[in-house]
């Protein structure tokens, strides 16, 4: 998958923005049959021989928002959610010794102070595991879009800039101004304001699930994020429920473009993956060693 070229060089219009790059590898999955040697969205994985699989005793709601359904203490099976090879994902950080991250969460949403799954992710060696090809499953689940559809992935190397908020005042006026211009230019020409460019749509964070790169702030707003060891948080993983916003949509790989035509619907979101109100949500690991707790926040 080949993300298009941004719609112009934003670098040009203002050359502050270099030094608020960051490169991000995009996961691109797309609906398939992964082995367990592969890494996937939703796929089998590798596990060590004589582990067992891991469950959430955590109390959960089977309901979204409400208190209604509650399974009380039944212990709940960890579902599959990524399987990422160090070898197929560049820039994906891992501790030493390491070359395979695993991304698992408990499909309900009562876990800690908001609304989300139960994150856990494993660090593992892929030589010292062996297929795990029919782990258990819940019996129900909190949320349908909390299971993820099996996919394969075609990584690819991005750039992206730091989201609007975070950038620094003086060029953060800049920028809206620039974009109140491309809106009134719209508007005279009689085309719909929507399909305008804006700089955190077009130029910042690309949507979807990635590896790296910067956080997508749309709903909550920025949110520090710093390790009980008291270094700085770096975004591992982003997990967006669809792959593209829009019709339009300038991160709409041109595979699909090709192929779907229309607004591609169903390629938008090959997981089936739905989190949040919309906004991803984000895994955050330790700058220092990423083997230390991890933190999400979801949009």
């Amino acid at each position: 998958m080949f993300t298009p070229p941004r719609p112009l060089d934003i670098e040009a219009e203002f050359p502050e923005l270099a030094r608020h790059r960051k490169t991000a590898t995009r996961l691109h999955p797309r609906p398939g049959t992964p082995g367990p040697d592969r890494s996937s969205v939703g796929g089998p994985l590798l596990w060590p021989a004589g582990e067992a699989w891991p469950v959430c005793r955590e109390p959960h709601r089977r309901d979204r928002g409400r208190r209604t359904g509650e399974t009380g203490e039944e212990p709940v099976p960890l579902l599959p959610v990524a399987q990422l090879f160090a070898r197929d994902v560049p820039g994906l950080v891992v501790p030493d010794g390491c070359d395979l991250l695993q991304v698992l969460w408990c499909p309900f949403d009562a876990h800690g102070e908001q609304a989300s799954p139960g994150v856990h992710l494993r660090w593992r060696t892929a030589a010292a595991c062996v297929p795990f090809p029919d782990p258990p499953r819940p019996t129900v689940v909190g949320d349908e879009g909390y299971v993820p559809g099996p996919c394969v992935l075609d990584p690819e190397q991005v750039t992206e800039h730091q989201w609007a908020e975070l950038l620094p005042e003086d060029l953060r006026r800049r920028i809206e101004e620039w974009e109140e211009a491309l809106w009134e230019e719209a508007e005279e020409n009689g085309d719909d304001v929507d399909d305008a460019l804006s700089y955190d749509a077009d130029f910042a964070v690309a949507p979807g699930w990635k590896v790296g790169g910067f956080a997508r702030w749309g709903v909550t707003g920025p949110q520090e994020q710093v390790c009980s060891c008291g270094r700085p948080m770096e975004l591992l993983l982003a997990i967006g429920s669809a792959e593209w916003e829009g019709v339009r949509g300038s991160w709409r790989p041109v595979e699909e473009v090709a192929s779907t035509g229309g607004d591609g619907a169903a390629a938008r979101t090959p997981t089936r993956v739905v989190v949040g109100r919309g906004g991803p949500l984000l895994v955050f690991v330790c700058s220092a060693d990423p083997a230390h707790e991890h933190r999400v926040s979801l949009q």
